[in-house]
C-alpha cells in the first residue's frame, strides 16, 4: 500500500540517497491527513451553521460549565482546543447567533461571564453526535489495539510540545 508521502521520499532518495528522509514518512502523514480530518470535520460543524473553534467553545461550556454560571474568558482558553486571542470573534459571533450569553461577572466586574442558552445547549448536543460519528467514520480503518496504540504515541508527542516552554 503506497501513498503520496512514500513518492515524496522516493524522490528524496534519488536526490539525496544518504540522506535518512523518515521524519517526513511521520510529520508529512501527520500534516497530510491533518488537513483531511480538518476537512470532514468542517463540513459537519457546517452542517449545524458552526465552525470549528466555535463548536470547540460551545461544547467547552457544555462540559467544563457543570452548575450552567458561566465560565470565564479566561477558563474557557484554559479548557478549550482555541487561543485566547481567537476567543473574542468566536464569542461575538456565537453572541450574534444567539447560543451564548455574554454578561459581566457579578463577582468581579471587570471580568465577563459566558454561558450556553437554552439553544446553544440543544445545537452543541445535536452537533456533539453527529461531530462523535464523523469522528467514529474517520477512524473506521483501524482496529481498537491500533487506535489505542496511536492515541498513545501520539499523547508522548504532544505531551513533548506542551512541556516545551
Amino acid at each position: 500500500m503506497e501513498d503520496s508521502v512514500d513518492r515524496i521520499i522516493a524522490q528524496w532518495a534519488q536526490v539525496h540517497p544518504g540522506m535518512d528522509v523518515s521524519p517526513m514518512g511521520v510529520l508529512g502523514r501527520l500534516s497530510r491527513l491533518t488537513r483531511y480530518v480538518e476537512r470532514d470535520l468542517q463540513r459537519v460543524f457546517a452542517e449545524h451553521g458552526l465552525q470549528p473553534g466555535e463548536f470547540d467553545l460551545l461544547a467547552t461550556l457544555r462540559r467544563a460549565d457543570i452548575n450552567g454560571d458561566g465560565l470565564t474568558a479566561g477558563q474557557l482558553a484554559d479548557n478549550s482546543m482555541v487561543t485566547s486571542g481567537a476567543i473574542t470573534n468566536r464569542l461575538d459571533r456565537l453572541v450574534a447567533k444567539e447560543l451564548i450569553t455574554r454578561e459581566i461577572n457579578p463577582k468581579s466586574r471587570r471580568a465577563i461571564r459566558v454561558a450556553l442558552t437554552s439553544q446553544g445547549r440543544k445545537v452543541v448536543d445535536i452537533a456533539l453526535g453527529d461531530h462523535l460519528d464523523n469522528e467514529e467514520n474517520l477512524l473506521a480503518k483501524l482496529t481498537a489495539s491500533q487506535r489505542e496504540q496511536l492515541e498513545g504515541l501520539l499523547r508522548v508527542l504532544l505531551h513533548d510540545r506542551e512541556n516545551q516552554s
